[in-house]
C-alpha cells in the first residue's frame, strides 16, 4: 500500500454514529507498528458508547476497499467506554444592587440585576456568547405585560451584558440594568441551564417586587428587642435617591440623648428592605454601657434638607408620635 486510510467513529448509547475526522496516513512498512492517539469529545455522550476503528475502509457506495486487500474482516476494532453524564444541577443566584430580595420587597427603580449561574463541571465551563441561549429571562410590568429580555436586538446590537465563567469562580453572569418606569408590582422569571442541559433546579427563579418612585421610609424597629449584647435596625426605603441625612437618636425616657448613630456608621443603606450591618452594643457616646431599662429612639431622615415622607407598615403599631421603645436587659 502507498498509504493508509483510517476511519474512526463513535457509536453512542442510542446507536447514532458520530464520525471523527482523520487524515490519511503514510503507508505501514514491513515489520512496523503504528501507534495512534485519538481525542474523543464526550460532550453530549452518556452511558455505554463505543469507539470504532476501520483500517482501509470500503469506499463510499462501493464494494471495494480504499486499496486492494485480500481480507478485510480483521481490519475493524471496537472499544466500549462508559460516560458518566453530568447530572448535577447548577446554582442560580439573583441579586438586586448586590442584595437578595424576598418576594414583595421594594427595590430601586434603577436596580442592577445580576443573574449568575454556577456550574461545578470544570470541563464544561460556560464562557461563550452561545451559552446565553441556556437562559430565559422574563419581566412582567404592573400592567401584566410580559416581555422576554433578549441578549441582542433585531439589529444585532447587544442589549444584555454577560460575563464568562472562569476556572476559579465557575460563575456565568448576566447583568440587567433595570429601568422600571412604572410604580407598582413587577414579576421576574429566570430560567437557567448548564451546557449539559441540567436545569438550575426543580423550580425557576420567580419573584415579585415593588417599585415606588416616591421617597418614603417606614418606621424603624430594632431587633432583637429586648436585647442584652447588641441590636440591629430594620426599615424600608422607597424612591430612587438615598437620604443625605439619616440619624438615629437614642435617649432616656426623660428625653436626654445618649447616643446618635449616623448613616456613615450604619453602612450599606439602600433602597428597599434594610437590616443594618451595624449592631449597637448598648453603649453611650462615651463608650460606657447604659444601664438596664427602657430607652426611647427616633429617626431623622432628609433628602436635600426636606423630611422624607412616612410609609405605612406593620411597625406603626409600635411607634408613638415618632418615638419607639427599646429595652436593655443584661
Amino acid at each position: 500500500m502507498d498509504s493508509i486510510l483510517v476511519n474512526y467513529w463513535i457509536e453512542d448509547h442510542e446507536h447514532n454514529l458520530i464520525p471523527i475526522p482523520y487524515l490519511r496516513q503514510d503507508s505501514l512498512r514491513v515489520g512496523q507498528v503504528i501507534r495512534d492517539t485519538i481525542d474523543v469529545q464526550t460532550l453530549g455522550l452518556k452511558e455505554l458508547n463505543s469507539l470504532w476503528i476501520e483500517i482501509n475502509p470500503y469506499v463510499s457506495n462501493s464494494s471495494t476497499t480504499d486499496q486492494p486487500e485480500q481480507y478485510h474482516f480483521n481490519n475493524i476494532g471496537q472499544i466500549p467506554f462508559y460516560v458518566h453524564g453530568d447530572n448535577e444541577n447548577p446554582i442560580l443566584d439573583v441579586t438586586f444592587n448586590g442584595y437578595h430580595i424576598l418576594s414583595g420587597d421594594l427595590v430601586d427603580p434603577k436596580s442592577e440585576v445580576i443573574m449568575s449561574l454556577k456550574d461545578e463541571n470544570q470541563f464544561l465551563i460556560m464562557s461563550e456568547e452561545s451559552d446565553t441561549a441556556n437562559f430565559g429571562i422574563y419581566i412582567s410590568n404592573p400592567n401584566g405585560i410580559q416581555k422576554r429580555l433578549n441578549f441582542r436586538n433585531s439589529l444585532g446590537e447587544q442589549t444584555l451584558e454577560w460575563q464568562a465563567a472562569d476556572e476559579t469562580s465557575k460563575k456565568f453572569k448576566i447583568i440587567y440594568n433595570g429601568n422600571f418606569e412604572l410604580d407598582g408590582v413587577y414579576r421576574l422569571l429566570v430560567q437557567g441551564a448548564d451546557k449539559s442541559g441540567n436545569l438550575s433546579g426543580d423550580f425557576n427563579y420567580d419573584i415579585e417586587f415593588e417599585v415606588d418612585h416616591n421617597s418614603s421610609i417606614t418606621n424603624l424597629m430594632n431587633y432583637p428587642n429586648p436585647f442584652s449584647t447588641q441590636t440591629q435596625f430594620v426599615f424600608t426605603l422607597t424612591g430612587a435617591v438615598l437620604p443625605d441625612e439619616f440619624t438615629i437618636q437614642i435617649m432616656t425616657v426623660s428625653g436626654k440623648v445618649v447616643k446618635e448613630i449616623t448613616v456613615d456608621e450604619l453602612g450599606g443603606v439602600h433602597i428597599g428592605r434594610n437590616v443594618t450591618d451595624y449592631r449597637w452594643d448598648g453603649k453611650d457616646e462615651f463608650g460606657d454601657f447604659l444601664a438596664n431599662g427602657v430607652y426611647l429612639y427616633r429617626v431623622i431622615t432628609k433628602i436635600h434638607g426636606e423630611n422624607i415622607e412616612h410609609r405605612e407598615s406593620g411597625a406603626d403599631n409600635y411607634i408613638s408620635k415618632g418615638f419607639g421603645k427599646m429595652y436593655i436587659i443584661r
